[in-house]
């Protein structure tokens, strides 16, 4: 089972939709992005906000499609994108996708990618990606990786998050590393490119912020 969350970002930030939706996917709004599925002819299976963001009319159309409505009070604790997604991750999927989560408010920006914190060191086992037009963000812990190339996404990044990660090497690429520690603030891994169809990546301590992006 996948899960396809929308939330209320630029329209112009947004890939095509339709290029991930499937069978058994899942897709959840969240405050305006529940209307901008619907606009694009997706019906989400439910829904989370306090709905400021839309007009009374747009509110009116969305209680039309969807059934299930989680509403709250603007003022709270969690942002909505942060309830939808507990909630996805209770669902167990195999993998999460997040839209509409970039652009506009850098706050809402950077606590999205942080939201992502939260599955990896609670060991959810689940995959979760922050997409937009241009970019595809994941977390990941340490391990070893395959990565594939993708024509669309040339440039790979990796960002620390933490105050250090320890022992990454990077096989594959224009610029390998070798059991290089590097440390927050750091841009040493940053626009690295695959020089054949794949390649690895790993590290042994530490949390990544991997990105993979376009011009």
């Amino acid at each position: 089972m996948h899960i396809n969350i929308l939330a209320g970002g630029p329209d112009e930030l947004l890939p095509n939709l339709n290029e991930y939706k499937g069978e058994s996917d899942i897709w959840v709004g969240v405050d305006r992005g529940v209307y901008t599925l619907i606009k694009k002819k997706i019906t989400p299976m439910i829904a989370f906000g306090d709905f400021d963001s839309v007009t009374e009319e747009e509110l009116t159309i969305i209680e039309e499609h969807v059934m299930e409505m989680k509403r709250f009070k603007p003022e709270k604790n969690e942002t909505d994108m942060e309830l939808a997604l507990n909630w996805a991750v209770e669902q167990k999927p195999e993998l999460i996708r997040i839209f509409g989560a970039t652009g506009g408010r850098l706050d809402h920006l950077l606590a999205n990618v942080q939201l992502m914190f939260k599955p990896l060191v609670e060991a959810a086992n689940v995959n979760i990606f922050l997409i937009d037009k241009q970019n595809i963000l994941s977390l990941k812990g340490p391990g070893s990786y395959k990565i594939n190339k993708r024509l669309d996404k040339k440039y790979i990044s990796f960002i620390p998050l933490t105050l250090e990660v320890k022992g990454l090497t990077l096989d594959g690429f224009k610029y390998p590393l070798n059991n290089r520690h590097i440390y927050i603030g750091s841009t040493l891994c940053i626009s690295n490119e695959l020089i054949s169809d794949n390649g690895t990546f790993s590290f042994s301590e530490g949390i990544l912020l991997v990105i993979r992006s376009n011009d």
